[in-house]
This record gives C-alpha cells, sequence and structure tokens, in this order.
C-alpha cells in the first residue's frame, strides 16, 4: 500500500464528501443506534429512491426498538411489502427482540457484539458503530469493495476468501485516527461509491468532474478501472411455472401463509402448487380442478370445495424476477357461495379491505390491490 494515500485518504476523502457528498437524507446524522440499524438494513438490496419513501414511514410504525421487538411479525411484514428480501425483515424483528432480552433494549456499541445479533454481517455492524458510537470500525460492503480493488489494483474475484480478507485489511488501514471523524468519513466513503466510484460510469472516465484520488488510483494509472473489481460471469437464471389458485367468497379471499424458510417466507400468498421448470410451449392445458385443488389446499378440504365451488376460469400470468431466479405465475380464479372454514391457521379468508394489515408478495399485492379497485368500482356504479 502507498504511504502517501493510506496517510492522505481519510482526509481527502472526507473533504470531497464537504462539497460533493449526499446531504438532506432522512437517516443522515442520526445518532441513534435503532435509527441506523434500520436504515442500513433497508439500503441492502434496496434503492435510495425507495428507501427515502419507505423509511420514514416504517421508523413512524415502529419508531423504537421496543415497538419493533413487541410487534406482530406479520404487522412488520406487511410494512416491508414492496422492499424484497423479506428475510431482512423476519432478521429485524429477531434481533429487536434480542436487543430487548440480552441488552435490555440498548444496542451495543463494540462491532464483534453486534455482529452475533440476527441479520447483522461485519460491515453492518461496523457501519452501526461508527455512525451511532464514533468506533473506528471499518465498513466493506460493494462499494467500498469496488473502490479499494480499484485503488490498490486488487486482482481476482471479490467472492474470493484471499481477496475478500486482502480487502478488509485495506479498508481497517485507512480508517481515520480520530474517533469523531468516523460517521463522516463512513457516509463519505458510501457516498464515494454510490455516486463517483460507480460500476460502470465512474467520473475518471468522463470529462465533467475530477477524481480527487485519480493520481493514486492503480486501476485509473493502468486503464483497468471497468474491469476492477474482476466480475464472476453468472449463470442464466432459472425459469419456473406454478399455479395460484386465486379463491373469492364475496368480499374475500383465500390467503395461505408460507413457510418461514421458503422464498417470500412468512408471506401471505394464494395458495399454490409446487414450482416446476418452465415448460417450453406458450399455453397449457388447464389442469384438472381436483387435481389443481390437491396442489395448492390442505388435503382435507378438497372433496368438500370440489362440491362448493363455481366454474373454474383462467385468470392472468404474471412474470417475478427473483435475483436468481424468474417465476411465472399462473393465476386460477374460483368462486365460493360460502366460505369453508379451515382449522389450519396458515390458511385464512381475509376481507379484501384488510389487506393492509398482511404481508403479501409484491406482484400478489397488485393483484389483489386490483380486485380490491374493481369491487370497489362496482359497488359505486
Amino acid at each position: 500500500m502507498s504511504k502517501a494515500l493510506s496517510d492522505t485518504f481519510a482526509a481527502r476523502l472526507i473533504a470531497w464528501h464537504g462539497h460533493s457528498g449526499r446531504s438532506g437524507l432522512p437517516w443522515q446524522g442520526n445518532r441513534d443506534p435503532y435509527a441506523v440499524w434500520v436504515s442500513e438494513i433497508m439500503l441492502q438490496q434496496t434503492q435510495v429512491t425507495t428507501v427515502l419513501e419507505r423509511y420514514p414511514r416504517f421508523m413512524k410504525r415502529f419508531p423504537t426498538v421496543k415497538k419493533l421487538a413487541a410487534a406482530d411479525i406479520d404487522e412488520v411484514l406487511a410494512e416491508w411489502a414492496g422492499l424484497g428480501y423479506y428475510s431482512r425483515a423476519r432478521n429485524l424483528h429477531t434481533c429487536a427482540q434480542q436487543v430487548m432480552q440480552e441488552f435490555s433494549g440498548k444496542f451495543p456499541s463494540d462491532p464483534a457484539l453486534l455482529e452475533q445479533l440476527k441479520g447483522i454481517g461485519r460491515s453492518t455492524a461496523g457501519a452501526i458503530a461508527a455512525f451511532a458510537f464514533h468506533e473506528r470500525a471499518p465498513i466493506l460492503d460493494a462499494n467500498v469493495k469496488r473502490i479499494l480493488a480499484r485503488l490498490f489494483a486488487v486482482e481476482g474475484s471479490i467472492q474470493n476468501k484471499v481477496v475478500n480478507d486482502r480487502l478488509w485489511q485495506l479498508a481497517t488501514a485507512l480508517l481515520p485516527n480520530d474517533p469523531q471523524d468516523m460517521p463522516v468519513y463512513t457516509q463519505a466513503l458510501m457516498d464515494f461509491g454510490a455516486t463517483w466510484c460507480t460500476a460502470r460510469k465512474p467520473v475518471c472516465l468522463g470529462s465533467e468532474r475530477k477524481c480527487p484520488f485519480e493520481k493514486a488510483c492503480q486501476a485509473n494509472l493502468s486503464d483497468q478501472v471497468l474491469a476492477l473489481p474482476q466480475k464472476v460471469v453468472k449463470a442464466k437464471s432459472p425459469e419456473f411455472d406454478c399455479d395460484m389458485v386465486l379463491i373469492r367468497s364475496g368480499n374475500s379471499v383465500l390467503l395461505q401463509k408460507r413457510p418461514s424458510k421458503a422464498i417470500w417466507g412468512g408471506l401471505w400468498c394464494l395458495p399454490e402448487s409446487a414450482w416446476r421448470p418452465k415448460a417450453a410451449q406458450a399455453l397449457r392445458a388447464p389442469p384438472a380442478l381436483e387435481q389443481l385443488l390437491a396442489a395448492t389446499l390442505p388435503q382435507e378440504k378438497v372433496g368438500r370445495l370440489l362440491k362448493s365451488c363455481q366454474q373454474l376460469f383462467q385468470g392472468e400470468q404474471i412474470k417475478h424476477v427473483f435475483t436468481h431466479r424468474r417465476l411465472w405465475m399462473q393465476i386460477w380464479e374460483l368462486d365460493f357461495i360460502k366460505p369453508l372454514e379451515f382449522s389450519n391457521p396458515d390458511v385464512q379468508w381475509v376481507a379484501l379491505n384488510q389487506l393492509g394489515r398482511y404481508g403479501l408478495p409484491q406482484p400478489i399485492k397488485i393483484l389483489l390491490q386490483g380486485l380490491s379497485q374493481a369491487r370497489d368500482g362496482d359497488l359505486k356504479n
């Protein structure tokens, strides 16, 4: 490592932030570890523009770690709906309960203790410690990995343990000496990677702005800016089909709670069949009603459902893109004159005007909201 760069990096980055860093974000300048933690978890794998809208709403509903810990998990998932990666919401809830039970409602300042809490990794622990407690703790999210890989020409995949360990060493060595500088330094590091040293259009490849590190950056000097960090070639995402049954009875729909460890874990969804590799044909014959119900609902009720349901209609097909797979959901619609009760608490009839109380996958939420709006329109006409 260049001693000249390591000795001046923090000061130069903080100076850069003074005129070019982001400002006015609702979580900036907040030293409440609870607020810092929520913002850090929400910003993982979610765009800032989305978090700008959702973070204040979440904090209003759950203003303290005590409120979040005491909330029902369905409340938390309902508030998280649309943000994706729902394990984050489940981990938030569990972590809040850990803080209440193990730390008397106060987040620890030690990054090692923070890292023991559910859903908090090393980088997030460092961010909480730096922002809330002024601890000299490094962070190493995707943006910071890119900055360091370019500055010091670190070759190899950042998923590689040896490479990752090297980046952690660099992140630690570059920390400012004064703990009071940690909040602004950490924010500057995040901002620099998000707005200047970006993956596709870093400022050093343009002519409008001058990077404060252009004469020290090894990637820039060797014309490897876009080549670093080295990327892993991703395999094509697999595609799947499944059937979902939209069962209505008057103003209610039948929802089923998904297993906690499944995709969309803990959310309420339409009853669905097992996923299968996507068929090559564009159209497929409607499944037999008995087969469809047997594949999606508890076996104890299939016979009685067959006797009381109306005609089966083919609804829309919905495509949803996950990070590592694509799912095509074929909706099949059924109407019941009288709702059949289920002993399983994970299968419930839910009134359309009560959907806001349930955590729903975003595509199902949009589908049911459209159904609710259409019904409201029919009632007015």
